[in-house]
C-alpha cells in the first residue's frame, strides 16, 4: 500500500513536468556546441538528469559523439522532447512519413498522456538495474531496440484507444521493420518492463503485461487458433520469461513467475513458481511446486532451478 501511495504522488509530481513539453534548441543543435547545463530543464526529473550528465560524459571521453549526442539528447529539454525527436527518425519514411510530422504526432501523445512519460522512466530504470550490460541509461535510450519499440507501442497504444486505428497500425508495422518487435497497438503493457535483446518479440492484441516484466528475445504471447474475442496472455507483475518461449492462449501467468528458456506454455502458471519445458511443467510437480521468495524478473536469475549437470 504504502508503494502505491508514492507512485501515485510521484506521477502526481511527474505530471507537471510533462503536460508542456518544451521544444528542442534548434540553434545550439544547428551549431552542434553542447549547450551550458541548466539545472532548471531537469528540476524533479532524475532520470532525464541522468541521461544528460552520463551524455555530456561520453561526448569528453568521446569528441567524436559530439554532433550525434547534441543531436538526439542535449539539444532538447525535456525526456519527451528527446525520445519523440529519436523515434521519428529512426521510424519515418522519406516523402511518405516525413520526420517532422511524426515528431509532431509522437509528442501530442506524449502531451495528452503524462502516464507514458513516467512508464518511458520505469522503463529506463528497469534496463538499468536488470540488465548488466547496461552501464548507462543513455546507452537504453540510444540504443537499446527493446527499449525504443516499447515506446513506440506505447504511442500506438494511445492511438489505438483513441479509435485511431490507422496511425496505430502504420506505427506498430514500422516498428516491426525497424527492430524486429511486433507488438499490436492494443496490447496492454504496464511500467517498469525490460525487453532484453528483443529480436522476434511479438504480443498479441489482447495480451497483458503487468509491471516490473522481463521478457528475453524470441518470445511469443500469442493465441492458440483462428479464435476471436480475448485470446491472449495475461502476464502478472514481476513475471521474468525466458527466451525463445512461446505462451499461447488466455492463459494466466501470476505475479513473480518464471518460465524457463524455451518453454512452451498452453496452461496457468501460479504465482511464484517456475514452469519449463514442451510443454511447459511445474518445477516441484503440480501439487507442490517449488515456491520463488522473490520476483523472478527482478532477479533474472534463468537457471537456479535445474538440477542438471554434465
Amino acid at each position: 500500500m504504502a508503494t502505491c501511495v508514492e507512485n501515485c504522488r510521484a506521477r502526481a509530481l511527474f505530471s507537471k513536468y510533462v503536460i508542456n513539453i518544451p521544444q528542442p534548441d534548434v540553434a545550439n543543435r544547428s551549431n552542434c556546441t553542447i549547450p551550458a547545463n541548466d539545472s532548471s530543464d531537469a528540476a524533479g526529473d532524475d532520470v532525464w538528469a541522468r541521461i544528460q550528465e552520463e551524455a555530456r560524459s561520453d561526448v569528453e571521453e568521446e569528441p567524436v559523439l559530439q554532433n550525434y549526442y547534441v543531436d538526439l539528447i542535449l539539444s532538447h529539454n525535456s525526456l519527451e522532447s528527446a525520445l519523440a525527436a529519436h523515434l521519428a527518425n529512426r521510424l519515418s519514411l522519406s516523402n511518405l512519413m516525413p520526420t517532422n510530422s511524426l515528431q509532431e504526432l509522437l509528442l501530442s501523445i506524449f502531451s495528452k498522456d503524462p502516464e507514458i512519460g513516467w512508464s518511458v522512466r520505469a522503463d529506463l530504470r528497469a534496463a538499468r538495474d536488470r540488465d548488466p550490460a547496461c552501464a548507462k541509461m543513455v546507452h537504453c535510450f540510444l540504443y537499446y531496440k527493446g527499449f525504443l519499440a516499447l515506446q513506440a507501442h506505447r504511442v500506438a497504444h494511445r492511438l489505438w484507444a483513441e479509435g485511431r486505428a490507422a496511425a496505430a497500425l502504420l506505427l506498430q508495422s514500422r516498428t516491426s521493420e525497424v527492430f524486429a518487435v511486433d507488438i499490436h497497438p492494443g496490447a496492454r503493457i504496464g511500467s517498469g518492463v525490460l525487453l532484453d535483446h528483443a529480436t522476434g518479440v511479438v504480443i498479441g492484441e489482447t495480451a497483458v503485461v503487468g509491471d516490473d516484466v522481463s521478457i528475453l528475445h524470441g518470445v511469443t504471447l500469442g493465441g492458440t487458433g483462428k479464435e476471436r474475442g480475448d485470446r491472449h496472455p495475461k502476464i502478472g507483475d514481476g513475471v521474468l520469461v525466458g527466451a525463445g518461449t512461446q505462451i499461447l492462449g488466455n492463459v494466466e501467468v501470476g505475479e513473480g513467475a518464471k518460465i524457463g528458456a524455451g518453454s512452451v506454455v498452453l496452461r496457468a502458471v501460479p504465482a511464484r513458481t517456475t514452469a519449463v519445458g514442451n510443454p511447459a511443467r511445474l518445477v516441484g510437480g503440480k501439487e507442490n511446486p517449488v515456491r520463488l521468495g522473490r520476483r523472478a524478473s527482478l532477479t533474472m536469475d534463468h537457471t537456479s532451478w535445474s538440477d542438471y549437470v554434465i
